[in-house]
């Protein structure tokens, strides 16, 4: 029963992650109105997926990183109520968040969930230097890199635009616009319907205006190019999201020796594409719409530098976040075209600072229960 209890945990806390992460690799494609919502989370969860399958070959070393082990000793680690309430802490603060549209970490609800469970099970045993080395530096610098290199090749890139020759225009609805035109005939008490054109003028709001890119690069139309290698770009973000938080989720699960981690993996991937398609929304809006306005180029640019820089870390073990990444990417780009809302940024800054001691309250509260009555 404690084993199943663990798994439905592992599960849920895979369901939050999904929710709450997921779109955040698409959301400069739904920010810059490259595609609509559905066209946005269906490839996220594609990709998202694939991520996680190929997690299975290429990610091994995060499975072990979040198993607790060097933190805890390896007694502990072999607790099934350890694990659980590690899931749950996560968990729970992480479903929590995506209720109020806040884009937090999973990685760091898992690191303060260890924390917790961690330090009730173990007191000064906890392996605190390892935490701050392995865990809380990636955390801490990954969104400052991000948001820096972002912004560097942001600007080369508009270098580049402008050496080349493709300009960047606003579209302006000016046209012959069909109208029907409806003319009542008084002599006679008849109506009569006419049809016809006329030229019109649309003046809206700036979220209304879609830049374009006019021109070709090496003879490949400039604006379909972008798309096509924005949408790429989208989905290297999402597969890297795939990669690098599965391990650390069925990380939890390798207490469970009757269950092979291949099939952790399919579970814990299988949670999370339903917890992207169920319940994205709200944080979806969030990181696409409200941090800064963007177009096709600059959200090209944003999930290049998340992409390269997540997935380095899956390969070379390092647990950073996604969302942290991506959200300092997005900022990077809002900061080089004075765009950036600062007071959302603020408002995300504090649900990363409080993400932490609510998943160690969570998880430690979580591992006394358990504890107790088992």
């Amino acid at each position: 029963m404690i084993l199943i209890i663990l798994f439905i945990a592992a599960c849920f806390l895979a369901y939050s992650n999904g929710a709450n992460d997921n779109f955040k690799g698409v959301a400069t494609l739904f920010g810059s109105g490259t595609t609509n919502y559905k066209g946005a989370i269906t490839w996220a969860t594609a990709t998202t997926l694939a991520g996680s399958v190929a997690a299975i070959f290429l990610a091994s070393s995060l499975v072990k990183n979040f198993s607790g082990k060097g933190l805890v000793p390896d007694a502990l680690i072999q607790a099934p109520e350890f694990a659980i309430s590690i899931a749950l802490g996560a968990a729970i603060t992480v479903f929590l968040a995506t209720k109020i549209g806040m884009p937090v970490s999973t990685t760091h609800s898992l690191v303060g969930a260890l924390f917790g469970s961690g330090v009730i099970a173990v007191g000064t045993a906890f392996n605190f230097a390892k935490l701050g080395a392995t865990f809380l530096m990636p955390l801490i610098v990954s969104p400052l890199m991000a948001a820096i290199v972002s912004l560097a090749v942001y600007l080369v890139f508009k270098k580049l635009r402008t050496v080349t020759g493709v300009t960047k225009q606003t579209c302006v609805c000016v046209g012959n616009e069909y109208k029907p035109i409806t003319e009542a005939i008084g002599t006679n008490g008849f109506v009569a319907v006419a049809t016809g054109t006329q030229t019109a003028v649309a003046v809206s709001g700036e979220q209304d205006c879609v830049e374009r890119y006019q021109g070709k690069f090496i003879g490949i139309n400039a604006q379909k190019m972008l798309d096509g290698a924005h949408y790429l770009s989208a989905g290297v973000v999402s597969f890297a999201r795939g990669l690098n938080d599965t391990p650390k989720i069925v990380g939890l699960l390798i207490v469970i020796n009757a269950l092979d981690v291949k099939w952790g993996m399919l579970a814990v991937a299988g949670a999370m594409a339903i917890g992207g398609l169920l319940n994205a929304k709200k944080v979806g809006e969030m990181v696409s719409k409200k941090i800064t306005p963007m177009n096709s180029g600059q959200g090209f640019t944003a999930n290049l530098v998340t992409g390269l820089l997540v997935t380095t870390a899956s390969l070379h073990g390092m647990p950073v976040s996604t969302t942290h990444v991506s959200v300092g990417s997005i900022f990077g780009i809002g900061t080089a075209t004075k765009k950036a809302d600062t007071k959302v940024v603020r408002n995300i800054l504090l649900s990363w600072l409080l993400t932490l001691p609510v998943a160690a309250f969570c998880s430690a509260v979580a591992y006394w229960v358990f504890s107790s009555v088992l």
